[in-house]
């Protein structure tokens, strides 16, 4: 379960009571307290909720303040647990693990909660830093939402009236991999080695993994294991001195082993003792991240391995696998074919001789296939003559070959990385090369550079006519890069879902993934592909559409007509200029002219009405994961007419998060205010943006180096300067608009009263102000001025109102297809 960063802090507290405590009465108000869970009359949980990513000591800290100043404990009978939550993840600490703390000698209690300079906050939070970083077990219990199964088995075992230990999660063979993948994102990077070179002496991740996992009391108690867990350090079975530990046989952790403890807090160690051989012996299933990453393989849910072979169901029939041949030709160790029955049908290859031989050991373990029919083969660069004979008799058949169901969830790898906006971009060179790539990179194009489609390819071009299978991104079906990819693939769809990314492990990002099945040998132009949608519980919730968009131009095609980089005092800022989907749009925001990114036009009186309606358009709905590649279009010419649609956008573009106009860099034009509105203490350097709202019969920029008038001239514009723009009339501003400008203008006011405020300030210069920045220079998400928060979540408000009023006219003008 993952919450937007930009969610409310009321709103994250109303979905986490629905999404994990649904069962409990979570409405009771105590005190300050910011969320309680009660069962039966008894609390179970008392928790600090800040919207905003937060440091879990921090929150915890202002946690304990606010019920020591209460004396809450005083009054009801204190809960089982104290606990913590932000939009990206909640802890729980046993209460009677910190209850010490309320009752020391000599503290202030009367202390705001909130000062985190107080010597008061600081004493608390030493305290509790200590309990929970001592090293003991039982201490802070830590899930991120995206933890889901996780954190709700947690809740199911622990939040029960009348318990007073706490149950952890147990290891054991099903679920040894999964738990896996969350140790090398939390506990490798604090784990104090060289890794690379540890590798060449075949000293591996899973290795300390498994020292970890077969321990008891931080203390690894099977023998003959490649490195052992000795309290705070790792012992290795041989002596290595080049790989940087701190001698030449232990390391230790680069955190104080922080990371460590709280991981292993959640799960139960060691797992049951008959299962110990079973998983030192699937070694060879924990491939090193870096490796994994470079094949960009995944490992398929079981979840949508089943509903993938009940969709093959149920185009092909009932007895589909008694009358359909089947060839996963990716299938890693095989887990997409499990559930299937007749293994005298199933064919397996994958890339690595290790992923053959756990088939081939699950088979004597009772998997449903054949040693024969599982074999070593690379798909993009070995020649079919490498094929089992039987294979190879089926692909030659052109008969048989139609009842050849190529089913797989090929690598996801791209040779683009997603640092789209950065200067000094790194590819991930090497990882596309290949035959396939090579062969057909000259028909396909820029497609290839995708894993994916160097697959889809050689099956489409090589095994004519059979059955395709396939998860994968829709990026094949939507994105602009793959439209020579589409000019080849003509093929029937038949039926297909998806499912949210992050249901599959080690997948990072916010996106689909389809699982489409396709007749090769019916020759049809993609245009539209509706699939069913199925949320992470497996439950289908609508359509989506999925358009091809072969024959529109896109909205960068649209704005090019308004792009200038011509340096001048005339230019107001610049704006970013990257890609025409959803997934880009984070990139879509405005600068000052100095701070433009590597892709950029400037902005002027001459184009910013078509800037804001660029802006305005990208940013009116939210991105989600359905939506991530849905692309922007060229629009129709009914935006040209419609003044309204246009102020509004402007409106928009003033207002929101993503415009990052500073006064630091130089002269702040973007003021939507006159003096006398916000009682401003001087007069503003610029009145660029409310000449232009109110429209002179000959606007005027004037020279950078004159001061506009605080009142209009005798001919309407403010002061002397050259002419860039003839406008007919003022902009007309419709309720929602002037909602925004309201609601707007209390924020200035409010900023302008304070002591140290700069009379020119942008937007983003008042978010500064109020907000400050982390010690990683990151601007907070909230502020410690009450009044200012409301204030801001009052523009926000009035913002999403109007975005909500823009986003119809969006496909009304064919911005984006319905």
């Amino acid at each position: 379960m993952l919450y937007s960063p930009k969610i409310r802090e009321e709103e994250l507290k109303n979905k986490v009571a629905t999404d994990f405590f649904h069962k409990y009465d979570c409405d009771d108000i105590i005190k300050d307290i910011d969320f309680a869970v009660k069962a039966k009359h008894e609390y179970l949980l008392w928790a600090e909720a800040k919207a905003a990513p937060s440091d879990i000591l921090v929150m915890l800290t202002q946690l304990v303040l606010t019920i020591g100043k209460a004396r809450t404990f005083n009054e009801v009978l204190p809960p089982k647990f104290l606990g913590c939550f932000d939009c990206e993840k909640i802890a729980f600490i046993p209460y009677a693990d910190i209850q010490d703390i309320f009752h020391q000698n000599d503290f202030n209690w009367k202390a705001a909660p909130s000062n985190r300079e107080s010597k008061e906050f600081k004493q608390v939070h030493s305290q509790i830093d200590k309990i929970i970083n001592s090293g003991k077990p039982h201490r802070t219990y830590c899930f991120k939402f995206s933890d889901e199964n996780d954190l709700k088995l947690f809740i199911l075992k622990n939040f029960l009236v009348g318990k007073s230990d706490v149950s952890k999660i147990r290891i054991d063979k099903n679920n040894f991999i999964s738990v896996y993948g969350k140790w090398l994102a939390i506990v490798k990077p604090t784990i104090d080695i060289n890794w690379e070179a540890a590798k060449k002496h075949q000293i591996i991740d899973a290795d300390f993994y498994f020292a970890d996992l077969i321990s008891r009391e931080n203390l690894s108690i099977k023998e003959k294991l490649n490195v052992l867990l000795k309290s705070d350090r790792y012992e290795l079975d041989r002596k290595i001195d080049e790989i940087g530990l701190f001698s030449s046989r232990t390391t230790g952790f680069n955190d104080k082993q922080k990371a460590h403890t709280q991981f292993w807090a959640i799960y139960e160690r060691p797992p049951r003792e008959d299962y110990w051989d079973y998983i030192i012996n699937r070694r060879d299933l924990l491939v090193p991240q870096d490796v994994r990453e470079r094949k960009g393989s995944y490992f398929t849910p079981q979840i949508w391995v089943e509903l993938s072979q009940k969709y093959i169901a149920d185009v092909l029939g009932e007895d589909w696998q008694d009358e359909y041949y089947v060839w996963d030709c990716a299938a890693g160790t095989g887990n997409l074919l499990a559930g299937l029955t007749n293994k005298y049908n199933i064919w397996a290859s994958t890339l690595d001789k290790a992923d053959v031989d756990v088939m081939h050991d699950r088979i004597e373990n009772g998997a449903n296939l054949l040693k024969e029919h599982c074999f070593q083969f690379d798909f993009l660069n070995d020649d079919f003559d490498k094929l089992p004979e039987g294979l190879r008799e089926i692909i030659d058949n052109p008969k048989k070959r139609k009842k050849l169901v190529v089913y797989i969830n090929p690598p996801y790898a791209e040779t683009a990385q997603k640092e789209t906006a950065t200067k000094n971009r790194i590819n991930k060179r090497g990882v596309s090369f290949s035959k396939v790539q090579k062969g057909y990179s000259s028909i396909i194009g820029i497609a290839t550079k995708e894993l994916s489609a160097q697959f889809l390819t050689r099956i489409y071009s090589e095994i004519p006519s059979c059955m395709l299978a396939n998860f994968s991104t829709p990026k094949y079906v939507q994105g602009p890069n793959f439209l020579k990819f589409r000019n080849l693939f003509l093929a029937e769809f038949l039926n297909g879902f998806v499912c949210h990314s992050d249901t599959f492990d080690n997948v990072n990002g916010n996106f689909p993934i389809s699982f489409m099945i396709w007749n090769l040998s019916k020759k049809e132009k993609m245009k539209k592909i509706k699939c069913d949608i199925f949320n992470r519980n497996g439950k289908r919730e609508g359509k989506k559409v999925f358009h091809t968009y072969d024959n529109n131009n896109f909205i960068t095609d649209w704005f090019k007509k308004y792009h200038t980089r011509k340096i001048g005092y005339e230019n107001i800022g610049a704006i970013g200029l990257y890609g025409s989907d959803f997934q880009h749009n984070n990139f879509i925001r405005i600068t000052n002219c100095d701070e433009h990114p590597n892709r950029w036009t400037f902005i002027t009186a001459n184009n910013l009405i078509e800037t804001s309606i660029y802006f305005a358009v990208r940013h009116c709905i939210e991105a989600d994961w359905l939506n991530n590649r849905d692309q922007f279009l060229y629009p129709n010419e009914g935006w040209k007419t419609d003044d309204e649609f246009q102020s509004d956008c402007l409106a928009y573009t003033l207002f929101h998060g993503q415009n990052n106009i500073s006064c630091k860099h130089g002269i702040n034009h973007w003021i939507p205010f006159i003096e006398w509105d916000v009682d401003a203490k001087n007069n503003f350097k610029s009145h660029f943006m409310t000449d232009f709202i109110a429209g002179p019969k000959n606007f005027i920029v004037a020279e950078p180096d004159l001061f506009y008038s605080a009142s209009p001239g005798s001919d309407g514009s403010s002061g002397t300067g050259k002419t860039l723009h003839n406008k007919k009339a003022a902009l007309k501003f419709s309720k929602a608009t002037k909602n925004v400008f309201k609601a707007g203008k209390e924020l200035w006011k409010y900023y302008h009263v304070q002591p140290k405020c700069n009379v020119n300030a942008s937007l983003y210069d008042i978010r500064e102000h109020f907000q400050g920045r982390n010690a990683q220079g990151k601007m907070n998400n909230k502020s410690d001025d009450e009044k200012y928060n409301e204030l801001l979540g009052d523009l926000r408000s009035a913002l999403k109102e109007l975005a909500q009023k823009i986003e119809p006219k969006v496909y009304e003008y064919g911005f984006l297809k319905a």
